[in-house]
């Protein structure tokens, strides 16, 4: 079980580089394309690459699968979650990825992406009123460490809440909600069928947004083809669906503190492709964001009230 969390971490410590590498992308096509058309276009890349993934396994799955009427039930238990799950997180993903693109155009990139990132610390704070899940007093020590050291990295300018602040802050909402949502489904379906469907469905919600309300062309498409590519196939289609995979072994609380590591990956990768400079203000944030990892990694020793009754309870 160590193991299967200790690859759960390392899967989503992979993500959170993939994204953050993937903001580089998003800036450069934001300057060619409109956010819901960059959106629907590079969700559309995703659902085929990862919905292609999905078919295959389906068909390998059908000549090993047995007869068994149990198998079949369990089988098509999983489907229906499945396609609810799919569909409840790709209408989470679709409106958070559509408002953090919109919310971009209005504030500052160290705004966008303080705000953006709070669902590190909405993450535990929804469980817990939710679903009444409890944290143990280091998770939150993280959570406020990370908060701290997300705030030193991005909070470079003033603060002032302006109408892409309050649409960024929404985007962190609905990013939990993604969150939780996965966290949910990833363990009562299949990972990767999921995932295909979250792509269709954020493609279908982003298309019709970019008809309503932009002038899509296929013009301004190619202009922005290589940023749609790497947001689409590697951000969107590998990225979403290792975050996926990797929920099924770890905690979402947890999974929010290191997927909020994209920020840091962001700045590392605005340094080596866009010539951009961290100051010393940000590479203790870098500093504080990894305490803050680290100790959420580190196991809490249960209650010795808690060990006392467990040992009445074996010598009984």
């Amino acid at each position: 079980m160590k193991n299967k969390k200790m690859l759960g971490n390392l899967l989503l410590t992979l993500t959170a580089a993939i994204w953050g590498t993937a903001f580089v992308g998003q800036r450069v096509g934001m300057e060619k394309i409109e956010p819901f058309t960059f959106n629907a276009a590079r969700m559309v890349l995703a659902a085929v690459v990862i919905g292609a993934l999905a078919f295959g396994l389906c068909r390998k799955e059908r000549v090993v699968q047995s007869n068994s009427t149990s198998t079949k039930s369990n089988a098509n238990d999983t489907m229906r979650n499945t396609i609810i799950g799919g569909i409840c997180c790709g209408t989470f993903l679709a409106l958070a990825s559509i408002f953090q693109q919109m919310g971009i155009v209005y504030t500052t990139a160290g705004k966008a992406g303080f705000i953006t990132a709070m669902y590190m610390l909405l993450v535990p704070i929804l469980n817990f009123v939710l679903f009444k899940k409890k944290n143990t007093w280091l998770v939150w020590l993280a959570v406020g460490i990370g908060v701290i050291g997300m705030y030193l990295l991005c909070m470079t300018e003033g603060f002032r809440l302006t109408r892409g602040d309050a649409l960024v802050c929404v985007c962190a909402f609905l990013f939990s909600g993604h969150i939780l949502c996965c966290d949910h489904f990833a363990r009562q379906g299949d990972p990767i069928r999921i995932s295909a469907i979250q792509f269709a469905t954020a493609a279908v919600i982003s298309g019709i947004g970019a008809l309503v309300l932009e002038t899509p062309s296929w013009d301004k498409i190619v202009s922005a083809a290589i940023p749609i590519l790497y947001c689409g196939i590697i951000s969107g289609g590998i990225g979403y669906t290792l975050q996926m995979t990797a929920q099924k072994f770890t905690d979402p609380t947890i999974a929010s503190l290191l997927m909020s590591l994209e920020s840091v990956f962001a700045v590392i990768a605005g340094a080596v492709l866009l010539q951009e400079r961290m100051s010393a203000r940000e590479l203790v944030g870098c500093i504080v964001m990894f305490v803050a990892i680290l100790l959420v990694q580190i196991p809490v020793p249960a209650r010795r009230e808690g060990l006392r009754v467990s040992s009445n309870t074996e010598q009984m």
